[in-house]
């Protein structure tokens, strides 16, 4: 099998993996949305910001660099999952004992026992980093969509019943370990490597050496995805918390389905494509085609039927996330189009140009926040999505340096996707204001997505039918032949 094959079998494992998991996921979300108060989210939130900044320091970059390497040896292996494990313990300490100090600076004493519990994770991922990274890097993403799946079905499974016998904020907890025990449980079965104790000084430092620039991107990382949390925790309360959690949770939930399928796959295909920049070239233009040809209309769609869906879904209470959902929606449209830049800089062996990228992200997004704030939570999404799009020069700079990429090649890939949805969107604004008064909102929904698909699928058709038949062919190529017969 081929690499275009290999890269073909792990989307399409990865598909399942994330389509999968996000529905099971979204079924979940919709239970406990219906079951909890928005203060519930809140807290967890809140706990997460810290929990968040903790798990930055838990595995220095070892799975990427496990991903990354050309020669890997098992000394690699042992040294990686030992030091992960004792630096887990460790900030599995620090974070139950300082709870309590957390809590008070927050205001929240709540918050003490869901920190001390959450903390768990750091010690339970030490358990399966390492088993993750080399089904990553031999492209064996069935396995994964396996764990994930059952994993996520458990910490649904136990979430929803706790909430159901009124658990409260505890069945968020309760969800959150049960998927890290599972996950762990599958993919131990899973896997054939098990660690040993060839544990080596010089094999840690070959590591490290890569992955201390994503420990620093991590960090940045954090200030960049968990600061707006940080401060509307802080300023705004944990109802405004809970609503703003609620439309970035679904943000993130259709970034990891729509988008994450392709890219999870894309740092193993181009690390084996280094040497060869052409190949590269065109491995880069293509994903970020497909994965814009799917989350354009996706967010955009999300964007214009929110005022239907947020009451379907999730009930009346959630209106005020609706205006903040429609803003983020327009984020996903640029994540889309840019989440394939870190992969290809990773590939090429600058983790460093990654982390001065997010540097200058993590800045500007922080001080953003900062003076948005006082404003509320609309006003920091719009913040977040106005950083956003003037700062992608910087890192199309930096592809262009490694690769050379073509920046009329890369931008006109975007124009049928673009017009396609905009027309989609322009049929749905008829529909509703046309037939809105006569459907129900669930019918309302069923009939503007489903035109919706239709009219985007016929205008991808007539704007651009050579990528049309690329994708075809693409599907095709999932479909396993029959092998001749030999006389």
């Amino acid at each position: 099998m081929n690499l275009r094959q290999q890269a073909v079998k792990g989307i399409f494992w990865s598909a399942i993996q994330k389509f999968g998991n996000q529905a099971i996921s979204f079924v979940v979300f919709f239970c406990l949305a219906r079951l909890l108060e928005p203060e519930a989210f809140g807290l967890i939130a809140l706990a997460s910001v810290f929990l968040a900044f903790v798990q930055i320091f838990l595995n220095q970059g070892f799975a990427e660099a496990i991903v990354q390497r050309k020669d890997l040896e098992p000394e690699h292996l042992d040294t990686a999952f030992w030091v992960s494990l004792i630096i887990s313990l460790f900030l599995t300490l620090i974070s139950v004992s300082v709870a309590d100090i957390v809590a008070q600076a927050f205001h929240q004493p709540e918050l003490a026992p869901i920190i001390r519990w959450l903390s768990l994770g750091f010690l339970l991922s030490a358990f399966n980093s390492v088993q993750q990274a080399i089904f990553r890097r031999n492209l064996a993403f069935k396995a994964l969509a396996a764990r994930s799946l059952v994993a996520s079905f458990a910490g649904g499974v136990v979430g929803v019943v706790m909430a159901f016998l009124g658990f409260g904020v505890w069945s968020l907890v309760g969800q959150q370990l049960t998927n890290n025990i599972a996950g762990i449980l599958v993919l131990w079965w899973a896997s054939d490597w098990k660690p040993g104790f060839k544990v080596s000084q010089q094999h840690f430092h070959e590591l490290f050496h890569f992955g201390i620039n994503i420990l620093g991107f991590n960090l940045l990382n954090f200030f960049n995805r968990r600061s707006d949390d940080f401060l509307i925790g802080y300023f705004l309360g944990l109802t405004a918390l809970g609503y703003y959690t609620i439309a970035y949770r679904l943000l993130l939930l259709m970034t990891n389905l729509l988008t994450n399928t392709m890219a999870q796959v894309a740092l193993p295909t181009f690390s084996r494509l280094q040497t060869q920049p052409e190949k590269m070239r065109q491995a880069f233009y293509l994903a970020t085609q497909l994965s814009s040809l799917v989350a354009f209309p996706a967010f955009l769609g999300m964007a214009i039927l929110a005022p239907e869906l947020v009451p379907v879904v999730f009930g009346e209470n959630w209106l005020p996330s609706i205006p903040v959902m429609q803003v983020l929606a327009l984020i996903g449209t640029l994540h889309a189009i840019e989440y394939f830049n870190q992969s290809v800089i990773l590939a090429m062996g600058q983790p460093a140009w990654r982390f001065k990228i997010n540097a200058v992200n993590a800045i500007g997004n922080v001080i953003a926040f900062i003076i948005v704030v006082r404003w509320g939570i609309l006003a920091v999404a719009a913040a977040y999505v106005i950083r956003g799009y003037l700062f992608l020069p910087l890192p199309l700079w930096a592809i262009h340096q490694l690769i050379q990429i073509n920046f009329k090649t890369y931008w006109s890939q975007f124009i049928a996707p673009f017009i396609s949805s905009v027309t989609m969107v322009a049929v749905i604004i008829a529909i509703k204001i046309y037939l809105g008064d006569h459907l129900s909102l669930p019918g309302l929904i069923a009939m503007s997505t489903g035109v919706g698909i239709i009219i985007y699928s016929i205008m991808i058709r007539l704007t651009a039918p050579k990528l049309s038949q690329q994708v075809l062919e693409l599907l095709t190529s999932l479909i396993p032949r029959r092998k001749s017969r030999q006389i």
